[in-house]
């Protein structure tokens, strides 16, 4: 399962990472940010000790989707040192997420 990540923990497990860092920006009433939802899971699993997976639900945590300027979900982004290196906007395949940490590792 991807991390739960809020305002509070972004900080600490985003921008401080020494991993490249994907986060879904999501809520709980997207139809397709719950397509996504299962394939970061996925990510999640095949990346654990590589890269950071997270989510942070954008209704319970506003600041960081707004700094980011995410204004439609599902938005992924991909972190490497605290700095966005990549976005991917509405749905995707999986390789389309995959690739992107591939790239950093």
């Amino acid at each position: 399962m991807a991390l739960e990540i809020t305002d509070a923990t972004f900080e600490e497990t985003v921008l401080k990472s020494d991993k490249p860092v994907m986060v879904d920006f999501w809520a709980a009433w997207c139809g397709p940010c719950r397509m996504v939802g299962p394939i970061i899971d996925e990510i999640s699993t095949e990346y654990d000790g590589k890269a950071v997976v997270g989510k942070v639900d954008v209704d319970a945590n506003q600041e960081f989707a707004a700094k980011y300027g995410v204004r439609n979900i599902p938005t992924v982004l991909v972190f490497q040192n605290g700095e966005v290196v990549g976005r991917q906007v509405g749905v995707a395949p999986k390789n389309a997420y995959t690739d992107a940490i591939d790239s950093l590792l």
